[in-house]
């Protein structure tokens, strides 16, 4: 069932803001602290080991108030029902978006055209923890009998930008394997990366939903025409992998199926990190880590499916991006992690931000 469309615009709600917007345009942040001592402790949330401090917004307690007020309006909650349920939110290609769905319990239940996903979930996880441990304890093994040292994630996009982003996050918990990530499709970018590495001992996982992206298909053919100069044709099949769709062409380019990682089209590449083409942060930080990191955002899914709306950190600060965008038109957001390892977390987020808010049709 599709989603169900209300205009903010027309709510109650939105006109009472745009009323409220020209008292609190021309605000004293100043001012609004000396005049309320216990601001911060009214305008901020708390969720586990997060603290959410959002008192040095323009706002004050009527904004919040109205910004809940057009939630409820446009029916939020029960569109949130329907995305964890496996509505087609998606309008544009007519699809339910799922990435929940990868990081919930066994015990769940998520249907797509009226079959629970759950088990089909787990088999692809279990595929990627056997797959991990083989690789981390020397069971694999590359073409002349050595273990790996390396590994190569190739792809774009959202089969780049999260993986890579996550791997640097989880810098702390990095076990003995190097891992890099090609996405550019410069031959100045391949070969300054493969130059470093031992071809016997260097694993390369090719991400590509349909095994025909442009970019990521040329990488991989100017890597494994580097490989071949070391190895033979049937060697490609011990150190390529895919995290693919199409069976077909992921087999003519020499890897062998059992190696292949399925895909899903109810997961957006942009969240797609939590499917298998997160089988790079599971190399890097081990199966046991990457299942932590699936936890965790499982946490916060239930969060913000069940938390009342004030409490709600996803829902309040949508709401305070709404209240910024459309009555002050704010067009930019910062984002400044205060820790090196989080360099890649606003270049991923604004993927994320920007495929899926930020198209229009006029």
């Amino acid at each position: 069932m599709a989603l169900h469309n209300t205009n903010p615009t027309a709510t109650m709600a939105w006109g009472k803001l745009q009323q409220h917007f020209t008292e609190m345009q021309n605000a004293s942040m100043k001012q609004m602290f000396q005049e309320d001592a216990q601001r911060t402790e009214k305008f901020h949330l708390q969720w586990n080991d997060f603290l959410v401090d959002y008192s040095k917004n323009i706002i004050n307690q009527e904004t919040i108030d109205l910004l809940l007020q057009l939630a409820k309006e446009v029916n939020l909650k029960e569109a949130i029902a329907k995305y964890f349920e496996g509505d087609l939110i998606n309008k544009t290609e007519n699809r339910a978006v799922l990435h929940t769905a990868l990081r919930a319990p066994a015990s769940a239940e998520v249907k797509v055209d009226g079959e629970n996903v759950i088990p089909e979930i787990f088999e692809v996880k279990n595929k990627i923890k056997t797959f991990t441990n083989e690789i981390l304890n020397g069971e694999r093994k590359g073409f002349t009998g050595k273990t790996f040292t390396d590994v190569v994630n190739i792809g774009i996009g959202g089969s780049d930008l999260g993986p890579a982003m996550v791997v640097e996050a989880l810098q702390f918990y990095k076990n003995h394997l190097n891992v890099h990530f090609v996405s550019n499709v410069d031959g100045d970018h391949v070969n300054e990366i493969i130059k470093k590495l031992n071809p016997e001992r260097t694993l390369f996982v090719i991400v590509s939903k349909t095994f025909t992206t442009q970019e990521t298909l040329t990488n991989s053919e100017t890597i494994r025409k580097w490989f071949l100069k070391s190895a033979k044709q049937e060697d490609v099949a011990k150190h390529f992998v895919a995290v693919s769709t199409n069976i077909k062409n992921v087999t003519e380019f020499g890897i062998n199926p059992e190696n292949v990682f399925p895909m899903w089209d109810w997961v957006g590449g942009r969240f797609s990190l939590w499917s298998a083409v997160g089988l790079s942060i599971s190399l890097a930080v081990g199966y046991d880590n990457f299942d932590k990191l699936l936890k965790g955002a499982n946490e916060m899914d239930e969060h913000f499916k069940t938390a009342s709306f004030d409490k709600n950190i996803p829902v309040v600060l949508a709401l305070l991006s709404i209240w910024y965008n459309n009555f002050f038109g704010a067009e930019s957001e910062a984002l400044i992690p205060y820790t090196q390892y989080l360099q890649k977390l606003a270049p991923y987020l604004q993927q994320g931000i920007m495929e899926s808010n930020g198209k229009s049709v006029d």
